[in-house]
């Protein structure tokens, strides 16, 4: 479910409020091995299930870099969209830290806290967000970061 345009001044008025909340997505095996191949990280706690069995994890995991990698997914269901936005870029993350690993067949879902709107120049803003992907039925997010994207806005 996309959210709807909003001004730059509706956008203003939501720094420091949760903006959203994502859909529950599914980390399958098969996705984290399309991950493991497309990353070449197949270190054996992502892609051999009886080896990771034998871990404290009980099983595979998810990469950390695959739930990052869901963030643009998750965004585009729970993030609004700037009223007359040309595009959209990733610019980084300030702060990004895996919390807990995210099991085989876990559902995983992100909110959105618009931290900070910055108009840089006319038609280009930064825009910060604090990101929370929870792991369903757990106490413990998998990943907190400080993601900044730019926004470009048509002229006019």
């Amino acid at each position: 479910m996309t959210q709807p345009d909003l001004t730059l001044s509706q956008l203003q008025s939501l720094v420091g409020t949760e903006v959203g909340v994502s859909g529950w997505h599914r980390i399958d095996q098969a996705l984290i091995d399309v991950f493991a191949v497309i990353s070449g990280d197949t270190q054996f706690i992502h892609t051999d299930p009886d080896r990771a069995a034998a871990t404290p994890f009980g099983g595979t995991i998810a990469h950390g870099f695959l739930t990052v990698a869901l963030l643009g997914t998750m965004a585009l269901e729970a993030q609004p969209r700037l009223a007359n936005m040309r595009m959209s870029v990733n610019y980084g993350f300030d702060r990004l830290r895996f919390v807990s690993p995210v099991p085989v067949n876990s559902d995983i879902r992100a909110r959105f806290t618009l931290a900070s709107l910055d108009e840089r120049q006319p038609n280009e803003i930064t825009v910060a967000w604090d990101v929370t992907v929870e792991i369903r039925e757990q106490d413990k997010p998998a990943l907190i970061a400080r993601w900044l994207n730019r926004r470009y806005l048509d002229a006019g």
